[in-house]
């Protein structure tokens, strides 16, 4: 494949999704990571996508795009700054002596790993964070039962009735974020979401400026049952207006990448 026919492929995928990994470029162009990187210089000095950790992400524009869930593992290294900084902050809130829910995904990953030693209870549904907390944590941690279900991450039974713990705080990430609450497209992190902010005193969100430009299919927590949110300074100045027109109350995480508005 010629460097032209690679790029036109890259950018066609840009069209489709908002990020496009190494590993997945190597799987469709049949070249080496390191030609793949080349690739994505040159399509970001072009202004064809943005150059990130672990790929090439689509602009940012005024068309809002489809959200594609992305394997933990991929998605954890991306926009790794901004999803920092809403952890420390986030930690901040964090009292001790006082248990929380902790949701899957990786804004709540690395949320997770500034609280790990913590003398605070921890309830989760998430593999990747469990074992985190498991091997380099030492607050007490509680794991909700179920089947595995590998892409998530999470243990979760669907038929389970209600749950016999409760939380001071729920921290929750999300696909996506708009008017209409937070967004997501997988079923089970749907109801998982809404299962666990009824079991916590508050829900505070986690997620990075990105996220406002992301329209996954299913409301899994409208605003109205949001009690705060974080994200970075990456936040534009329509999606704060957004927020405040809803009455959520959010705070800025000061990140050294900021981009204004």
């Amino acid at each position: 494949m010629s460097d032209l026919s690679r790029h036109q492929v890259i950018a066609g995928l840009l069209d489709e999704k908002t990020f496009v990994s190494v590993n997945e470029l190597v799987s469709i162009t049949g070249v080496s990571p390191a030609t793949v990187r080349r690739d994505i210089d040159k399509l970001s000095e072009a202004g064809l996508g943005q150059k990130v950790h672990g790929g090439i992400a689509a602009n940012a524009g005024p068309v809002q795009r489809r959200a594609v869930n992305l394997p933990f593992i991929e998605n954890r290294d991306i926009a790794v700054a901004q999803k920092r900084a809403i952890a420390e902050t986030a930690a901040g809130l964090v009292r001790d002596g006082s248990s929380i829910i902790l949701h899957a995904g990786s804004t709540c990953f690395h949320f997770g790993s500034c609280i790990a030693a913590r003398n605070i209870r921890v309830f989760t549904n998430s593999i990747p964070l469990a074992g985190y907390l498991s091997e380099h944590g030492t607050c007490q941690l509680t794991l909700g039962g179920g089947d595995l279900h590998r892409e998530p991450g999470i243990l979760y039974d669907p038929a389970r009735n209600g749950y016999d713990f409760f939380a001071d705080q729920f921290f929750v990430g999300a696909l996506g974020i708009g008017a209409q609450g937070l967004l997501e497209s997988h079923p089970l992190l749907v109801r998982l979401c809404d299962d666990m902010s009824r079991q916590a005193n508050e829900t505070i969100v986690l997620v990075d400026s990105r996220k406002f430009q992301e329209r996954p299919p299913t409301v899994a927590l409208p605003l109205t049952r949001i009690h705060r949110l974080i994200t970075d300074d990456g936040l534009r100045d329509a999606d704060a207006r957004m927020l405040e027109d809803n009455g959520v109350e959010f705070v800025i995480a000061e990140t050294r990448e900021g981009n204004g508005k």
